[in-house]
Formats: structure tokens, sequence, C-alpha cells
């Protein structure tokens, strides 16, 4: 079926124009013209264009230090990079835009968008949280700078959710001990969890994970600590029926409870054993 001639003349004209803009951004790169080559870095930035702003306003910035323009070249090259989701590199370019113009008009946002970068930068919380702690490290830097901030609930809102990533992360390491049978670890890692988030939708299911990984240390040890480590058994299951007298896991952690009264029973006193 043959293309309408209309057709074929949008397509030529499109072309044509496609060309004529792809020249004359060649042109530029090659252009030693700084001026000329600043005004078309700040119209592609406007039209979000920012592959070409981000291009040119990099070879720009050395060429601009002493000239006014600088400042806005050196935010707008860091937001080029944010823009195309080059987080690493706009977190440090804007912590360098901060330093180095502490005084800017741009100087509270610039603070802001380092923290936002290092947020965006932060991985699921399945994989290592280097990145999750430096996030929060910056954006507590920003809040204790600007308190008043116009960013502090877009912050706060970046901050809440970086911590559950991090509780996440550690509840999810602590029941990988459980299901690996590092029960000590298990133990420690759970109870760790628990006073770092006491109020976690974890909670109850930590603290049942917990009272089963303590008795199954206990079952494991030898002799002389096992009758300390059931007693703390039927401690850890008190606090458990206190805190979760409703939950779903009652019937099993009786179990526990019974079977950690009655070894406690059949096993001597440590005293005696000494």
């Amino acid at each position: 079926m043959p293309i309408p001639r209309l057709t074929v003349l949008f397509l030529l004209v499109g072309s044509l124009v496609l060309g004529g803009c792809s020249n004359g951004y060649q042109r530029l790169l090659k252009s030693t013209d700084v001026n000329k080559k600043y005004e078309a870095a700040i119209k592609y930035y406007d039209k979000g264009d920012y592959f070409r702003s981000g291009t040119l306003l990099e070879e720009l910035i050395p060429l601009l230090k002493g000239r006014p323009e600088a400042e806005k070249a050196q935010f707008y090259f860091a937001t080029t990079n944010f823009k195309q989701r080059n987080y690493v590199l706009s977190a440090y370019y804007f912590k360098q835009f901060a330093d180095t113009y502490p005084n800017s008009t741009y100087a509270e946002e610039a603070t802001f968008m380092h923290a936002k970068s290092l947020f965006r930068d932060s991985p699921e919380f399945e994989l290592d949280q280097t990145n999750t702690l430096s996030a929060l490290e910056a954006l507590q830097e920003f809040l204790n700078r600007y308190p008043s901030s116009q960013y502090r609930t877009e912050s706060d809102n970046m901050s809440q959710e970086l911590q559950k990533k991090l509780e996440n992360k550690a509840f999810d390491s602590a029941k990988l001990y459980y299901k690996l049978r590092y029960n000590q670890a298990a133990v420690v890692a759970l109870t760790n969890f628990q006073q770092q988030y006491p109020a976690s939708a974890y909670a109850e299911e930590a603290d049942f994970l917990r009272l089963m990984a303590q008795h199954a240390w206990a079952k494991e040890s030898v002799e002389e600590k096992q009758q300390e480590r059931y007693l703390e058994a039927v401690a850890f299951y008190q606090r458990f029926i206190d805190t979760f007298p409703k939950s779903k896991n009652l019937k099993a952690a009786e179990a526990i409870y019974d079977d950690s009264r009655a070894q406690v029973a059949k096993l001597k006193p440590a005293s005696a054993s000494k």
C-alpha cells in the first residue's frame, strides 16, 4: 500500500528539522564561543533536554570560573544529572555546589537535592544498606541546617521510608538466622530488633521466633547450660502471652512453655552440677 503524499511530506519536513537541530547542536559542541554555548545550555535545560544541556555545561564549568554564570551553571549541571537518574553523580555535584557556594540562593535546594539523590540511590532492603544509612545521615544534616525548610515534609517522608527499609532489613536478617538454625545468633538478633523497633509490624512474629529460637538453643546446649536457657524460654513465653494475648501462635507457644518447664524439672540445679 503506497504511503500518502501528505505523510511523506510530514516525514521529510520532520527529518529536516531534526537534522537541523542535530547539526546545530554539533556546531555548538565544536564552538569556542562560551557565551553562545552557555545561552544554548540554559535553553536546552528550560526545554527539558537535560542530556544536551548537561553535556554543554560540563564543558563550560571550567571556562566560567570567576564569572557570575558559574554558580548557575554548576547547579544546573548537578540537576541535569539528577534528571537523567545519574544519582551518584548528582549527589556528588550537589554536595560540591553546597560546599563551594554556601551562601548561594541555591544552597538550601542543593543540600536537599544531595540528600534526595542519595535517597534515590538507596537499594531494596534485601541488599546492602550502606547507601541507605548515608541518605539518612544526609537528610538529618539537611534538617539540622534548615529546620524550617520548605522541603521538610518531603525530607521527613523520605527518612521514614529509609527507616522502614532498615527495619525490614533487620527483621529479614534476624529471621534468616532462625531459618538457618543459628539459634543463638537468632535470639540475639531478634532481641536487638525488638529493642530497636518496639512498634514494628513484625513485633509479634519477632517475639514468637525468639521464643522458638531460645527453646531450640536450650535443647541443643550442653547439659550444664540447658537449665538456664530453658528458664529463659519460660520468661520469653511469659512476655509473649502478656504482649500478644490473642496471637494465632498461642498454642505453639504454650507447647514450648510446657516442654521448657518439663525439661527444667528433669535437670539438676546448676549448683548441684558443679
